[in-house]
Protein backbone atom coordinates (compact mmCIF):
# COMPACT_ATOMS: atom_id res chain seq x y z
CA UNK A 1 0.00 0.00 0.00
CA UNK A 2 0.75 3.30 -0.87
CA UNK A 3 2.06 5.95 2.12
CA UNK A 4 0.16 8.89 2.56
CA UNK A 5 1.39 12.20 1.67
CA UNK A 6 2.10 14.49 4.85
CA UNK A 7 0.52 17.57 3.83
CA UNK A 8 1.37 19.52 6.49
CA UNK A 9 5.52 18.74 6.64
CA UNK A 10 4.77 19.83 2.97
CA UNK A 11 3.01 22.98 3.17
CA UNK A 12 5.90 23.83 6.30
CA UNK A 13 8.03 23.23 3.88
CA UNK A 14 6.49 25.68 1.19
CA UNK A 15 5.97 28.17 3.89
CA UNK A 16 9.23 28.04 4.84
CA UNK A 17 10.99 28.70 1.22
CA UNK A 18 8.10 31.53 0.27
CA UNK A 19 9.81 33.49 3.58
CA UNK A 20 13.15 32.73 2.65
CA UNK A 21 12.53 34.22 -0.61
CA UNK A 22 10.48 37.20 0.57
CA UNK A 23 13.81 37.93 3.00
CA UNK A 24 16.26 37.77 0.07
CA UNK A 25 14.05 40.01 -1.94
CA UNK A 26 14.20 42.63 0.52
CA UNK A 27 18.02 42.17 0.96
CA UNK A 28 18.17 42.35 -2.52
CA UNK A 29 16.06 45.69 -2.37
CA UNK A 30 18.61 47.16 0.15
CA UNK A 31 21.26 46.28 -1.97
CA UNK A 32 19.70 48.49 -4.85
CA UNK A 33 19.24 51.24 -3.01
CA UNK A 34 22.59 51.36 -1.75
CA UNK A 35 24.14 50.38 -4.98
CA UNK A 36 22.50 53.29 -6.82
CA UNK A 37 23.26 55.96 -4.24
CA UNK A 38 19.28 56.13 -3.61
CA UNK A 39 20.63 55.33 0.31
CA UNK A 40 21.45 59.00 0.49
CA UNK A 41 17.81 60.09 0.15
CA UNK A 42 15.55 60.24 3.38
CA UNK A 43 13.35 57.37 3.15
CA UNK A 44 10.11 60.24 2.50
CA UNK A 45 11.80 60.84 -0.25
CA UNK A 46 12.69 57.28 -1.61
CA UNK A 47 8.99 56.43 -0.74
CA UNK A 48 8.08 59.48 -2.55
CA UNK A 49 10.11 58.77 -6.06
CA UNK A 50 8.62 55.12 -5.76
CA UNK A 51 5.23 55.74 -5.43
CA UNK A 52 5.54 58.30 -8.47
CA UNK A 53 7.00 55.44 -10.66
CA UNK A 54 5.19 53.04 -9.56
CA UNK A 55 1.79 55.14 -10.50
CA UNK A 56 3.49 56.71 -14.12
CA UNK A 57 1.66 55.00 -17.07
CA UNK A 58 3.80 56.83 -19.57
CA UNK A 59 5.43 54.05 -21.56
CA UNK A 60 8.03 56.40 -23.21
CA UNK A 61 9.51 57.57 -19.53
CA UNK A 62 9.16 53.57 -18.27
CA UNK A 63 10.95 52.35 -21.10
CA UNK A 64 13.42 55.02 -20.62
CA UNK A 65 13.85 53.93 -16.61
CA UNK A 66 13.75 50.00 -17.79
CA UNK A 67 16.88 51.02 -20.03
CA UNK A 68 18.41 53.05 -17.84
CA UNK A 69 18.13 50.62 -15.21
CA UNK A 70 19.41 47.29 -17.79
CA UNK A 71 22.27 49.84 -18.29
CA UNK A 72 23.20 49.65 -14.51
CA UNK A 73 23.07 46.43 -14.21
CA UNK A 74 25.32 45.79 -17.52
CA UNK A 75 27.73 48.07 -15.80
CA UNK A 76 27.40 50.67 -18.04
CA UNK A 77 26.56 53.37 -15.52
CA UNK A 78 27.71 56.54 -17.17
CA UNK A 79 26.53 55.12 -21.06
CA UNK A 80 23.27 55.21 -19.72
CA UNK A 81 22.36 58.49 -21.14
CA UNK A 82 22.28 56.77 -25.00
CA UNK A 83 19.04 56.71 -26.74
CA UNK A 84 15.49 58.14 -25.91
CA UNK A 85 16.46 59.69 -23.07
CA UNK A 86 18.81 62.08 -24.07
CA UNK A 87 17.08 65.06 -24.43
CA UNK A 88 17.62 67.62 -20.52
CA UNK A 89 15.22 66.24 -18.10
CA UNK A 90 14.77 62.79 -18.70
CA UNK A 91 15.29 60.06 -16.59
CA UNK A 92 18.26 58.59 -18.94
CA UNK A 93 20.20 61.92 -18.17
CA UNK A 94 22.62 63.32 -15.71
CA UNK A 95 25.10 61.78 -13.68
CA UNK A 96 24.34 57.99 -13.66
CA UNK A 97 21.89 58.37 -10.78
CA UNK A 98 18.39 58.09 -11.48
CA UNK A 99 16.49 61.17 -10.57
CA UNK A 100 13.44 61.81 -8.39
CA UNK A 101 10.25 60.97 -10.13
CA UNK A 102 8.65 63.78 -8.16
CA UNK A 103 10.90 65.78 -9.28
CA UNK A 104 10.27 65.87 -12.94
CA UNK A 105 7.67 67.82 -14.76
CA UNK A 106 3.81 66.39 -14.49
CA UNK A 107 4.84 64.04 -11.74
CA UNK A 108 2.56 63.83 -8.59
Amino acid sequence: MRRPRDYDAELKALTDKARQLKARKQSQLGELVMATGADGLSAEELAGALLAAASTTEAPRREAWRKRGAAFFSGQRHDAGSGAGDKPGSPASGDGRAPSPAAEPGAA
